[in-house]
């Protein structure tokens, strides 16, 4: 059976994204990869696109969303990235907050260096 997985930060346009996108990538056919915003954006940010391109994903089929948009189950993994207070209560069997800084105004490296700090994250969460 496929565990289900959320990724929630706050605009859901950079880190969920991308989470989302090493879950599907790495996962495969053992989870299903779900993200969301607690004030979503309404866009995915251009430079996680460019971010994923690099690594042959294709995020600019993603769009962003909010906690209204997801399936309504107990997922088995909900994963917070910093966004605190604003990340409403949603139904898991497990809950962790990786805290990872918003890239949305780093250079290119810097981005680069979440991005990469995301995808290790992910497969530490997959090995478990």
């Amino acid at each position: 059976m496929k565990k289900n997985i959320l990724f929630v930060c706050i605009e859901n346009s950079n880190r969920s994204q991308m989470a989302q996108a090493f879950a599907i990538i790495h996962g495969k056919d053992t989870v299903n990869a779900y993200s969301s915003g607690s004030r979503p954006s309404g866009k995915v940010n251009p430079k996680a696109i460019a971010a994923m391109k690099e690594l042959n994903y294709d995020l600019s089929t993603h769009n962003s969303k909010s906690l209204d948009e997801i399936p309504d189950i107990e997922y088995d993994h909900v994963i917070t990235m910093g966004c605190g207070d604003a990340c409403p209560y949603v139904r898991a069997k497990h809950r962790d907050d990786w805290a990872i800084p918003d890239p949305r105004d780093m250079n290119e490296i810097e981005f680069r260096e979440v991005r990469d700090f995301i995808e290790a994250k992910v497969l530490e969460l997959l090995k478990e």
